[in-house]
This record gives structure tokens, sequence and C-alpha cells, in this order.
């Protein structure tokens, strides 16, 4: 337990770019996965995910997976980014950071949750996650610019 008055959640730079690298290995072996089990999908001719009537399914998977590893890329690139000096306040990478995050779960995540379930073609409810998903992406895009 750390003493009375002391910060927890006060990170570094080098605290910040470890994580986000070790998340964006971690978001890029799931999102390829993904991709890999998409792709299997598609050899085996599997109904579920191949039919005219499931082209909702695939497309939303596929986007979750294309937005998925993409962000997976851009952890990596943020963390290798911090390493270099910046003009980076610690509220501001605080934000940034969980932002990037943010919208590596919700924005992928939306789009998955769109295709399990779907509606005459329109995709499940879990795509309303996506415009959230966005924001967060352009916010934490706009404070990375802002820093660089």
């Amino acid at each position: 337990m750390p003493p009375a008055g002391a910060t927890t959640g006060a990170t570094t730079p080098a605290d910040y770019a470890r994580r986000h690298l070790r998340f964006g290995w971690w978001s890029l072996l799931v999102f390829l996965t993904l991709g890999l089990v998409l792709e299997t999908l598609h050899g085996f001719k599997v109904g579920f995910y191949l039919d005219v009537a499931n082209s909702t399914r695939r497309l939303m998977w596929t986007l979750a997976h294309a937005h998925g590893a993409l962000l997976g890329l851009v952890h990596l690139v943020f963390g290798l980014s911090l390493r270099v000096p910046g003009e980076r306040t610690p509220a501001r990478l605080a934000l940034l950071s969980r932002a990037l995050v943010g919208a590596t779960v919700l924005l992928p995540g939306g789009f998955f949750l769109g295709g399990v379930t779907f509606y005459s073609g329109d995709p499940g409810v879990g795509v309303a996650l996506v415009p959230v998903g966005a924001v967060l992406l352009l916010l934490a895009v706009l404070l990375a610019a802002r820093a660089s």
C-alpha cells in the first residue's frame, strides 16, 4: 500500500510507452487471429459467415478485424513516439492514453457486436459503440498531434 498522500496514477512517458507497446502487440495478436478465423470461415464456405443473408455479419466482422489491427499498429507507433521528447503534460498524456485504449476496444468491438445479431441487413445495437470509439480516436489523434 502506498504511503498516505502518494499518487499511484502518476507514470512517466516511458511507462506509457511500455504500456502501449504491450497493448499494441496484444491487440495485433487478437485482431490478426480474428482475421485468420474469418479467412478460415471463408475457406471452408461456412454459411453462417458466407450466405448472402449474412452479408451484414461478414461486413461488420471484417471491419472489426481491419480497425482492430490498424489500431494495434497505432498503439505501437504511439508507444515508439513517446521515446521522442515532445510537449506532453502528464494530464494530457493520461487522457490521450485512455482515449486510445477506449477507441481500440469500442471501435472494433462495436463492429463485432453489430455483426453478432443483425436485423434485415442492419447491424445490431452493438454498432452504437462505433461512434463513441471514433470520437475517442479523434481525440487521441488530436492530442498526439498537438503534443508532437
